[in-house]
Formats: structure tokens, C-alpha cells, sequence
């Protein structure tokens, strides 16, 4: 039986991966560079699609993606490519798939060069917690999004770099309707 707890408008009230996912990870601060990492690529391959897309295949993903092991990532080679160009369960995107691998790999040198990524990301604001709803893109994802793309990376415009913001708990967006809405 589901609750009848009112949510975000986009957050699907049959799929119970989708509320968990709304309830308890999105807008949750988590910087740890596993998750930074994980929540990157997979938001990267969301380009084109929806979340809830993306997050039901999530498990294949880390299937496939050998539990986001970012040493693993960054050594696929075209037979890696190719495996996961036929695993039915994830989303087979050759342009996605081949962005992942070159993600992971600045994704990498980012983290070494800063310590840790989120380190780089605090060299783009102040750390705090930003509260606001009803945007997809702001000055924050651009200039991030801009510098990653500079540095190499795909699949990484403002509205993706906006919607990771959200998912890590950088930008906290629960609409004014959800039950989880709070102003800082």
C-alpha cells in the first residue's frame, strides 16, 4: 500500500524506486567521490531521457560498470565497449557509453588535482546548501558545466550539470506541494 504522502510532481507515485529515491537520496548531501562519481555518469547518460529512465536501469548499471570502480571505468577498452553496447539491461548509447569512459577518466584528474571532486565543486560556490525550485539551470551549473566541457567532457550541459546539483544536495528543490520542502 502506498502512502499518501503528497511529492514533487515528477516523482512517479507507482514506482517505488522513484520514491525512494525522491524520499530519501535526492537533494541529500552526499560528497563522497564514489557517489559524485556514480551520480555523474549516470546522470550523463539521462541526456535525452528522463530520470526515472535512468534510475531503473541503475542497477544494471552498476552491473555493468563494475560497481562504478573508477580504475575499472577508466581502462575500458572496445571489447568493454562492445559488452556493454549489447547489455539489453542498461542504456546502449555508443556516443553516452564512450563519453562515460572519458568522464571517469578527467573525472579522475579532477579528483587528484582538487583531492577530492568535491573539493573542485566547492571551488565554483561556498558550500552552503542553495534552496530554489522551478529551474533547470542557473549560474552554478553553467560555470561548472562550461569548465567541465573545457576540460574534455560530454553529455555534461548546464541542465544535466542542474539536475546532479539537485541529485548530490548541492541544490535542495523540493517544490512547495511536497512534503520534503524546506527554505534555507
Amino acid at each position: 500500500m502506498m502512502d499518501q504522502k503528497q511529492r514533487c510532481s515528477w516523482c512517479n507515485p507507482k514506482n517505488p524506486l522513484y520514491i525512494e529515491y525522491h524520499d530519501k537520496e535526492w537533494c541529500q548531501p552526499n560528497f563522497t567521490d564514489n557517489y559524485l562519481y556514480e551520480m555523474l555518469i549516470l546522470e550523463s547518460f539521462q541526456a535525452g531521457l528522463s530520470w526515472e529512465c535512468v534510475l531503473n536501469k541503475r542497477e544494471s548499471f552498476r552491473k555493468a560498470y563494475d560497481g562504478f570502480d573508477i580504475e575499472k571505468v577508466s581502462n575500458y577498452g572496445d571489447d568493454k565497449i562492445k559488452e556493454l553496447l549489447n547489455n539489453k539491461d542498461i542504456i546502449r548509447n555508443k556516443l553516452k557509453i564512450k563519453a562515460s569512459i572519458n568522464n571517469s577518466k578527467i573525472f579522475k584528474k579532477i579528483s587528484e588535482e582538487y583531492s577530492s571532486f568535491y573539493n573542485y565543486l566547492l571551488s565554483f560556490y561556498d558550500g552552503k546548501t542553495i534552496f530554489e525550485t522551478d529551474k533547470t539551470t542557473n549560474d552554478l551549473s553553467d560555470n561548472i558545466s562550461a569548465d567541465l566541457q573545457k576540460r574534455g567532457m560530454k553529455f555534461v550541459g548546464s541542465t544535466i550539470i542542474y539536475s546532479y546539483l539537485q541529485a548530490v544536495g548541492i541544490i535542495y528543490s523540493h517544490e512547495k506541494e511536497c512534503y520534503l520542502y524546506k527554505e534555507n
